[in-house]
């Protein structure tokens, strides 16, 4: 009996001691840690630390010079810019205003400093008649940069090109074009346009990831012209020439509109990633204010004003003991500005290059 029970109780002290050698853990095998919520990563602070108080805008200023010189990251000014609802064009910024950097609870706020009616500046009166032109509200972006991109240079698709009346003969005696002089074109459909702009086919802009799908055509501008004299073929005069006008070059529709010259810079309102196409003045590598070609436009919902980041790719390094191949992580490389977009394909200015950027870097929110 007491050997049965001593038996018994051998076996269930070695049951339990077996359990727990079967939970316990060994080298081989760590204890499982419990997991936890990580800490929020803590926000870059949006002001300068030194930022200025006050601040008066000066003419040749632009408002990224003057986000810059407030905000760590300057496209974020519409979360700080405070507008006057009764200031026509509140967006504005005029020189002589003095910007003012106040806090409304714990958040900054950039503001016009005094009574905004005092922007409009004070004419005298007196027997003579004086005329005062106001004053130009501050660009966004440096003007002279993007001037020439905003009216005559544009992107078209191969089918525009295909659809576009072409350029047939131009008088021999006058082959480089020069205004006065009339050129032969073939294929104009709509009678009632008149004015048109000469263009070159120019650099195609390819699809990144996959280059047999042309995004766009660079239209190198050639010229101006208007119908003289309608027919097949149409008669123009070169109205203003910036190259020779030759047979087969396009024609397009010319576009006088007043186009947007001051941008309110802020991120896109979806995510972008796409690459650097195409780079104008041939241009090796691209820094300030150099103008690029970005494989992403209206299609993705970009609008001008809108802020990208450009990275490059990490270059691919060998591993010295396994010998495999690796690519080092992106670096970011610097800052655009969208500023006109196509459907397909947008122009950017390049508003900071910490580094060399290069064609086919990658662009996506800041």
């Amino acid at each position: 009996m007491k050997e049965g029970f001593r038996s018994g109780a051998l076996i269930a002290a070695l049951v339990i001691s077996m359990a727990g050698c079967a939970t316990a853990p060994t080298d081989r095998e760590a204890p499982v840690t419990p997991a936890t919520v990580a800490e929020p990563v803590p926000e870059q602070p949006m002001v300068r630390d030194n930022a200025p108080v006050t601040y008066v805008v000066k003419k040749g200023d632009t408002l990224w010079d003057i986000a810059n010189l407030f905000l760590a990251t300057p496209w974020r000014w519409p979360e700080v810019w405070h507008i006057n609802p009764q200031v026509r064009n509140p967006h504005l910024i005029y020189p002589g205003d003095v910007l003012t950097l106040t806090y409304v609870d714990g958040k900054p706020r950039i503001q016009v400093q005094g009574d905004p009616s005092a922007r409009l500046p004070v004419v005298k009166l007196s027997p003579r008649v004086r005329v005062e032109p106001l004053e130009r509200a501050i660009p966004t972006i440096p003007y002279d940069a993007i001037s020439q991109f905003l009216s005559r240079p544009r992107v078209v698709t191969p089918e525009e090109l295909e659809r576009a009346p072409y350029v047939v003969s131009a008088q021999e005696e006058h082959l480089i074009g020069a205004p006065g002089y009339p050129v032969y074109v073939r294929g104009i459909q709509d009678k009632d346009i008149k004015d048109y702009v000469v263009v070159r086919l120019g650099q195609p802009y390819l699809d990144p990831t996959d280059e047999d799908v042309v995004l766009g055509y660079e239209a190198i501008h050639v010229a101006d012209a208007r119908v003289q004299r309608s027919g097949d073929p149409a008669t123009l005069v070169i109205q203003r020439a910036h190259r020779e006008t030759l047979p087969g070059d396009r024609l397009l529709p010319l576009d006088d509109g007043v186009l947007e010259q001051n941008y309110l810079p802020r991120p896109p309102s979806r995510d972008i990633d796409g690459r650097i196409v195409g780079v104008m003045g041939a241009v090796s590598q691209i820094g300030q204010f150099q103008v690029v070609a970005i494989s992403k436009g209206a299609n993705d919902d970009l609008e001008p004003g809108n802020v990208l980041a450009v990275y490059q790719f990490g270059a691919l390094v060998r591993d010295p003991y396994t010998r495999e191949e690796l690519r080092l992580p992106r670096e970011r490389a610097g800052t655009l500005m969208v500023f006109r977009i196509f459907d397909r394909v947008s122009y950017a200015l390049v508003m900071d290059a910490s580094r060399a950027i290069h064609l086919h870097d990658v662009v996506t929110n800041p």
